[in-house]
């Protein structure tokens, strides 16, 4: 279903790798000179680039992530995330009057750059879906004696492979802060497994005496 040429505002709910996609496959010509693009995706320089690059100089951009989905969100938004940037913005009533949808529901409004949320979300949106995606390899699974740490990491796995991994791809593929975290995730792994190994074999030296 495409936009008609009435609306004022578009959202733009689309999966990271289909954005570009959706965005050629619309026929921006039958749409209002100033409409206002706004979407949704978990990264935030991809599309802020493409939207920029597709559109229309006349259209305005508004970035936005909201950090919550049907289970962080089932409950209700207060005090959950909205991070949004305005990218180009000259209809600054019709902006306010879409972020005051979220406003109203409590969230917890955060203005940053696309770039900004994109390292920031590298460290913890990308690095705990990846963290869960190995727990899943590993298949960990509930025991009878479950300490709490591994109840959350049991929790973990469930809550990122709940998501596609088409979304998880998309996170490292178009935010160009992931595959550094990717880099420092694997380099840590091994400097805890030195320190282990040295710690076993120094124990064995000291059990050889």
């Amino acid at each position: 279903m495409f936009p008609s040429s009435d609306n004022d505002v578009i959202l733009i709910c689309t999966s990271i790798l289909s954005l570009s996609e959706v965005l050629n496959s619309m026929p921006l010509r039958r749409l209002k000179r100033h409409t206002l693009f706004v979407d949704v995706l978990s990264v935030k320089e991809h599309p802020r680039n493409v939207l920029l690059r597709v559109l229309p100089e006349n259209m305005d951009v508004l970035c936005t992530h909201p950090m919550f989905g049907p289970e962080s969100g089932k409950n209700g938004w207060k005090d959950l995330p909205l991070v949004y940037e305005k990218v180009r913005v000259r209809d600054e009533t019709r902006c306010s009057s879409f972020l005051h949808i979220f406003e109203s529901k409590g969230c917890r409004m955060v203005e940053m750059s696309c770039e900004e949320h994109d390292k920031v979300a590298a460290r913890s949106q990308f690095l705990s879906h990846s963290i869960g995606r190995i727990l899943a390899e590993m298949g960990i699974e509930s025991t009878s004696m479950n300490t709490k740490s591994f109840e959350t990491l049991v929790k973990l796995k469930e809550s990122t492979t709940n998501d596609s991994f088409d979304l998880f791809s998309g996170l490292f593929i178009h935010n160009r802060f992931a595959q550094q975290e990717l880099m420092n995730l694997e380099q840590s792994f091994e400097k805890v497994k030195q320190r282990l190994l040295k710690k076993m074999s120094e124990q064995q030296s000291l059990s050889s005496v």
